[in-house]
């Protein structure tokens, strides 16, 4: 995966049990922001961690709506990634995930530090 990929699923039908019609209920989600630090020579390894992990997330996760995954034009060693669920408990899920603790156990290493702020999604022009 590219570094700068971005994840997220498809559009659900209405009839679909796992998702609400699209645009209603947005402004109820919760999303993160986490910017990490890693020991300097590991983008590529951590690139490749942290796309299964995304990709993952947004297959397989009911309440994971988009996972990016942004680095800096210049390169360096760091990293942000953007994620939306619908709820912080599905964020919560999240982390008790097999994916989310195969990424964490590979990471930990190569991670130097990381801070993560929490949102509610405010609004939403992409609808």
């Amino acid at each position: 995966m590219d570094i700068h990929e971005t994840v997220h699923p498809p559009k659900m039908a209405a009839e679909d049990n796992k998702a609400e019609p699209a645009g209603e209920g947005e402004l109820d989600r919760f999303a993160i922001i986490v910017r990490i630090d890693l020991v300097p020579g590991n983008r590529p390894r951590f690139a490749e961690l942290i796309g299964e992990n995304a990709r993952s997330s947004v297959r397989d996760e009911p309440g994971c709506r988009r996972f990016d995954v942004l680095a800096p034009r210049e390169g360096g060693d760091r990293v942000v990634l953007y994620e939306v669920y619908d709820d912080r408990t599905a964020f919560e899920a999240h982390l008790q995930t097999p994916h989310f603790a195969a990424f964490r156990d590979a990471a930990t290493a190569i991670i130097a530090g990381q801070t993560i702020e929490e949102f509610d999604l405010a609004d939403n022009a992409a609808g």
